[in-house]
């Protein structure tokens, strides 16, 4: 089986009159789905921020059945959420990313790292009466509305060990997907800086993703407008990004 990518980038161009412009483009790449991974980074259960854990819910359905389509087609699944691997303790999916062969350590590639288009110095929560205070550590498990086969699926937030797996099963793709695209999409250790800073070719899926940014603080747009920034942002100066229905 295999899959048609429709990646997006922006390159910054003169227009016709002369003047810069991040320009918007698009490629199209045929891949085996034998060859890609899915990554599914931090949708946990709960947040410590009210309007994120709402968000989560309202995208956990419709992710679901995007991987459900993925994994038939033979890509590969890997969980990811942060921080609550004690919970996965034992499971097939879980020890199937700690028993993978060690790699070979890849080599640190540069890469410029320009500063995000959004403000997010306080934590970017755009709502009220938060369960939680900034940071504190609520979620225990991935949300329930996102199915794990524990007969193909990989379970692991360490990114040496989801570098391994890739490495094992022959995987050249990986495409994230889940929150939040200008924290845990970017930073985390299975994120889009590390990834590429080793030679893997990842993109965003772009509408299943969403940001941590509060409109209170610059630039002061509305959340969406701000989640689309950075994904702007993220095509402009990291990877491609792609629609969902690309995997289905």
């Amino acid at each position: 089986m295999k899959f048609t990518l429709h990646r997006r980038t922006r390159k910054l161009v003169f227009d016709t009159h002369g003047r810069r412009t991040w320009k918007p483009s698009e490629d199209i790449l045929e891949v085996s789905a034998e060859s890609l991974a899915i990554i599914i980074c931090d949708m946990w259960d709960r947040h410590w921020c009210r309007s994120a854990s709402e968000r989560v819910q309202g995208m956990a359905e419709t992710m679901n059945e995007v991987l459900k389509a993925a994994r038939r087609s033979g890509a590969l699944i890997i969980h990811a959420p942060s921080e609550t691997m004690e919970y996965y303790e034992g499971t097939p999916a879980r020890l199937r990313a700690i028993q993978a062969p060690p790699a070979a350590s890849p080599t640190e590639l540069p890469h410029d790292d320009p500063a995000l288009p959004i403000d997010d110095s306080e934590g970017g929560c755009d709502s009220d009466n938060n369960p939680g205070e900034v940071n504190e550590r609520l979620w225990t498990r991935q949300h329930s509305a996102i199915a794990i086969n524990q007969d193909l699926d990989v379970i692991s937030d360490e990114g040496m060990q989801i570098y391994n797996v890739l490495q094992e099963q022959g995987i050249q793709r990986v495409v994230l997907m889940g929150v939040h695209t200008n924290m845990c999409i970017l930073n985390r250790s299975f994120g889009i800086k590390q990834l590429i800073s080793w030679g893997v070719d990842v993109m965003l899926c772009r509408h299943l993703t969403d940001s941590m940014y509060n409109p209170e603080k610059p630039p002061y747009v509305d959340h969406d407008k701000g989640t689309d920034l950075v994904v702007g942002y993220i095509e402009s100066h990291w990877c491609p990004t792609i629609p969902s229905n690309d995997l289905m």
